[in-house]
């Protein structure tokens, strides 16, 4: 089952970049549990988000889901908080580490992260959808036996597909939940 995640703040906090970022692995699909944990012992937390859509029966429907599944960033808020701690955060299954050092990120890193997270939650359906004009799509619907056209054109609510009836080339407008990528 896919977990969804509410819509991250535009914003991010401002940082100086002088701590690094420090990185634990999660149990599986507790990520938003270890963040809410995290922060609660006052550490600076960060959960990139990926944006994608969803097909319901209303449309296409935009879904939040981690970037990294079972990762989570963090950091120190303050000078000489340890992060031994974080081992035993409800949420956590450990501190990732190469060797004895625990792994680290870099500011500029994160920043990089956050700005393609933010580059994707900004773009609209067509950007984002698997359906490109001149992919071949089958209807899903049982009663018209798996009819097949071409994408003409993707809209957030609408896809144009030719697909041809009655021998003849007819452009029809499908929501996007009622086509499927011909495989």
């Amino acid at each position: 089952m896919t977990s969804t995640f509410p819509a991250p703040n535009s914003q991010p906090h401002d940082l100086d970049g002088s701590e690094p970022w420090y990185l634990a692995y999660t149990k599986p699909r507790h990520e938003a549990t270890a963040q809410f944990n995290l922060e609660q012992q006052a550490f600076e937390v960060y959960l990139p988000l990926f944006k994608k859509f969803k097909t319901s029966e209303t449309g296409a429907v935009a879904i939040f889901e981690p970037m990294f599944p079972r990762y989570i960033l963090f950091r120190p808020s303050r000078a000489g908080q340890s992060i031994s701690v974080v081992r035993s955060t409800k949420g956590i299954s450990n501190i990732v580490r190469f060797g004895f050092e625990p792994a680290t990120l870099q500011h500029d890193l994160v920043q990089r992260i956050r700005q393609l997270e933010q580059e994707r939650h900004q773009a609209p359906l067509q950007a984002l959808s698997p359906l490109k004009s001149g992919q071949t799509v089958r209807l899903k619907h049982t009663a018209l036996g798996d009819i097949e056209g071409l994408v003409q054109s993707v809209s957030c609510k609408r896809v144009a597909v030719l697909l041809e009836i009655l021998g003849r080339p007819t452009l029809v407008q499908l929501q996007h939940h009622q086509i499927e990528l011909h495989t």
